[in-house]
């Protein structure tokens, strides 16, 4: 009898200190996870910032295909929410607090099975030389039943944070692919209207095109802004000449006019060009895959016995603006080749 009570006493104290040894654990916990990715800070925040994006990188919906998503009546920015239904992922809901556009993404989400639990979700967006870094952070409090789990199972960012680390994994596959999404189409033989534009001339490198047609764009676009000039469309490049053997290519980069401008700056100068017959091309997506939009172009005249003018037009204009615009995939391109 003694020895019964000498253990039920040695059980008991073993459970007041296993008690007090879970009591004391930290009453808080915080934790994040960061990856760099190759892509602009707002085409990641606002792919992150809209929850009807969120299958395609969370970690936890791929776990459970089979769970049921409702979404609320606002998915993207400050009250957007969402919630879920799964055998494995159980039930819980997610809202987005606040957010600084390109910056920062707070949300609070919320477990109701197979427990209860409430915590923070923090993103951050920085700009880096290689990209944006993305961190993904959780907070909250831990009551005595949370710590009591987590002593049995591992603390939360144990269990977590591979999970951070999947999501933005993912997060970065689903951008790169995104971005790298791209369709040529040949719309076959048009008529350009022509028209008065601005331009200026230079000659670079093929292989330093695309830096010093960026480079050439802002002088005519600044000239245009300084002197109150309409832009009556899109900005374009017209070749003058593509040598390749010579890596050599002489360019203008011209803004349209509603109207002939007589400029005072001699490196500005006016054109005009008539009404011609193309053959349309439109890009859409990044400019790397231009090459190929070209070729197709050229397929298109060959193969339909079309007569390409000797030094007549070639144009490529630039319907979207890429600061406004900031995933590749969105950009539009279209091509004019003029034929007889």
């Amino acid at each position: 009898m003694k020895a019964l009570k000498y253990i039920l006493l040695l059980l008991l104290i073993a459970i007041i200190g296993f008690s007090i040894y879970v009591a004391v654990q930290p009453n808080d916990y915080k934790f994040s996870r960061s990856r760099t990715i190759e892509a602009p800070i707002s085409v990641l925040y606002n792919k992150v910032n809209d929850f009807k994006e969120w299958p395609r990188f969370s970690p936890w919906m791929e776990q459970d295909r089979e769970a049921t998503i409702n979404y609320g009546n606002k998915t993207v920015g400050e009250g957007a929410s969402y919630s879920w239904s799964g055998e494995i992922l159980g039930e819980g809901s997610m809202e987005t607090l606040n957010t600084v556009e390109d910056s920062k993404i707070n949300q609070k989400i919320e477990f109701i099975k197979p427990f209860e639990a409430k915590s923070n979700i923090n993103w951050s967006f920085e700009p880096t030389p290689e990209g944006t870094k993305v961190t993904w952070g959780m907070e909250g409090e831990q009551d005595f039943m949370t710590k009591l789990f987590t002593t049995f199972t591992g603390s939360i960012e144990a269990g977590t944070g591979p999970d951070f680390e999947r999501g933005l994994f993912k997060l970065d596959s689903v951008t790169q692919a995104e971005m790298k999404a791209y369709s040529i189409d040949v719309e076959g033989v048009t008529q350009h209207s022509g028209g008065y534009y601005l331009y200026k001339t230079t000659s670079c490198k093929l292989s330093d095109f695309q830096k010093v047609m960026q480079q050439e764009f802002p002088k005519v676009g600044a000239y245009a802004i300084a002197n109150n000039i309409t832009f009556a469309g899109a900005p374009f490049v017209l070749y003058e000449k593509w040598d390749e053997e010579n890596n050599a290519v002489i360019f203008s980069t011209c803004i349209p006019t509603n109207s002939r401008i007589i400029s005072n700056d001699s490196e500005i100068l006016t054109g005009q060009l008539e009404s011609f017959k193309a053959v349309k091309t439109i890009l859409k997506g990044n400019y790397d895959n231009l090459r190929e939009a070209w070729d197709k172009t050229m397929d298109y005249t060959n193969n339909n016995n079309l007569q390409i003018v000797e030094g007549g037009a070639m144009l490529e204009v630039y319907p979207t603006d890429p600061s406004r615009f900031p995933n590749p995939a969105d950009w539009k391109t279209e091509i004019y080749i003029e034929v007889e």
